[in-house]
């Protein structure tokens, strides 16, 4: 298969590698400074990208989805398949559908569900929409662990903005928990005192939820205020959510 990695980051540059060794046609673009993974043919512009491409995988940031999706839809040819990996909105994921699908190709909104930086291309995925199906197929050839749903487009981005209520609100709470014990002069207490809490390696989740807000704060707050609003469409309160998302912001600016 051929196929176009937009975003050559921590998740595209996991996925294009896998997809390289497998024996795909891996064509990368990414405008930023990331380096080109083995095995994949780097170019110049998403339209140079997207050109005869049977697959065209987005994994850049969410705010970048749209622009992307608009930029690439003259060039896509009837029967290819679009995969969003971005945590966009559901409604956004609704909207980039209609304006894909309009060119004739199918379009997958893809949730990673887990930390790429651990599982790389084995991480779980939560796949809908017309493309899911084809989506499905080509990221078992790379070893995930994909759940394709009966649903159109949006649905997979739902079922992981609700599962970042939790994921997102704990790793704040364990951020600001670690933080006042450190200044207290407590931090191993506090953080022996959350590992008392968790289940499996705790002190391994620590680190790990620690980095991650550290390295990903900005983009996690874009996350969470989708959630939020998310939420407030389904009728419920969003008030740790929202309290997450400043938090993040918090943490962000200090950075």
């Amino acid at each position: 298969m051929k196929c176009a990695v937009i975003g050559l980051g921590e998740a595209g540059g996991r996925y294009a590698t896998a997809l390289a060794d497998q024996g795909h046609e891996v064509i990368g673009v990414d405008p930023a400074d990331n380096p080109t993974p083995d095995g994949v043919r780097r170019v110049g512009s998403v339209q140079e990208a997207a050109t005869g491409a049977e697959f065209v995988l987005v994994m850049t940031g969410a705010a970048a989805s749209p622009g992307i999706a608009r930029a690439v839809a003259p060039y896509l040819l009837s029967g290819v398949c679009y995969a969003d990996f971005t945590s966009s909105a559901p409604a956004v994921m609704e909207q980039l559908a209609r304006v894909v699908e309009a060119t004739g190709a199918s379009f997958a909104d893809v949730a990673i569900l887990g930390p790429v930086t651990w599982h790389g291309a084995h991480t779980p995925l939560m796949v809908s929409g017309s493309g899911a199906g084809a989506v499905e197929k080509l990221m078992r050839t790379v070893g995930a662990k994909v759940e394709p749903l009966d649903a159109p487009a949006g649905a997979a981005m739902a079922h992981k903005l609700l599962r970042s209520v939790f994921m997102k609100g704990i790793a704040s709470t364990i951020w600001e928990a670690v933080e006042a014990g450190r200044v207290a002069g407590y931090e191993q207490w506090a953080r022996d005192q959350i590992a008392s809490q968790l289940a499996g390696d705790g002190h391994a989740v620590i680190e790990r939820l620690l980095t991650g807000t550290r390295l990903h704060a900005e983009r996690r707050s874009i996350e969470m205020k989708d959630t939020a609003a998310y939420l407030e469409s389904l009728g419920v309160t969003p008030v740790m959510t929202r309290a997450t998302e400043a938090s993040l912001r918090r943490i962000a600016a200090a950075q």
